[in-house]
């Protein structure tokens, strides 16, 4: 009697989806996997990362770099994010982008908010954000594997990680005003977000993003991601859904 093999992947729920793009937002750096020129061995090298609003991850990297030269040569790349913490780090999760690289031009609008997106979360960045030899690249997912630990394994699309609503163009020309404002004038809220919803600890947030699903928070070398109770359907809502989560945490008893 032959045993039938169980399919090790499972179905793609709207938790693993959560997952994978908290994975994504909450990256610093990650595992950049290239095609080295000339012999074709897989290189992996440390990047530093970021997102852009729409959730595409964003790469500065040096044009001296070897996997740099790789993915000019040829675009097709992995990165792989997630960080392991206590106890055995394969029990932690994971996600593996298959993507394909793409360079942004420098002076150009989409280069102008994707440096900004980037250097938002990693400040220190701009000492050679603008050195002629550093450039921005958007790694464009194509599929991804998600293990969400032991038993927890999911394969996702595109669709899955990307957002492709107009609001990603219309949020893009506000956002940054919003996060200066929230900065500025509501650190209160924004300890109250990471604590109630993000489960974070300690103060000091900022917010270093906001995006159709939610928020990036920052403080210091730690980073939380906030989900809204809804995704925006325009840029119109984001201040009645932030005074909205504003209110639920503090009638659940949070701090200010």
């Amino acid at each position: 009697m032959t045993e039938t093999r169980k399919d090790v992947i499972r179905e793609t729920d709207a938790e693993a989806v959560r997952l994978a793009k908290t994975l994504i937002r909450s990256a610093r750096f990650g595992a950049l996997a290239v095609i080295e020129p000339g012999t074709g061995a897989p290189l992996a090298s440390r990047v530093g990362v970021a997102t852009d609003i729409d959730g595409a991850p964003l790469i500065l990297v040096s044009m001296l770099s070897a996997h740099t030269g790789a993915i000019v040569a040829d675009p097709r790349c992995s990165l792989l994010l997630g960080e392991p913490g206590k106890g055995d780090p394969l029990a932690h999760p994971r996600i593996s982008l298959i993507c394909r690289a793409l360079r942004l031009e420098g002076g150009s609008a989409v280069h102008a908010r994707a440096e900004r997106r980037y250097l938002n979360p990693n400040p220190k960045a701009k000492l050679y954000a603008g050195l002629g030899d550093f450039s921005i690249f958007r790694l464009e997912p194509e599929r991804a594997s998600l293990n969400g630990g032991f038993g927890k394994a999911y394969l996702l699309d595109r669709a899955d990680l990307i957002t492709g609503d107009p609001i990603v163009e219309e949020l893009a020309v506000s956002e940054q005003s919003a996060l200066d404002h929230m900065n500025a004038d509501h650190g209160d809220a924004l300890c109250l977000y990471a604590r109630h919803f993000g489960r974070a600890e300690g103060d000091g947030w900022i917010v270093t993003g906001f995006d159709a699903d939610g928020m990036d928070l920052v403080s210091a070398d730690a980073t939380c991601r906030v989900f809204f109770p809804r995704p925006l359907g325009a840029a119109s809502e984001l201040r009645s859904v932030l005074v909205e989560m504003a209110k639920t945490g503090r009638a659940a008893g949070q701090p200010q």
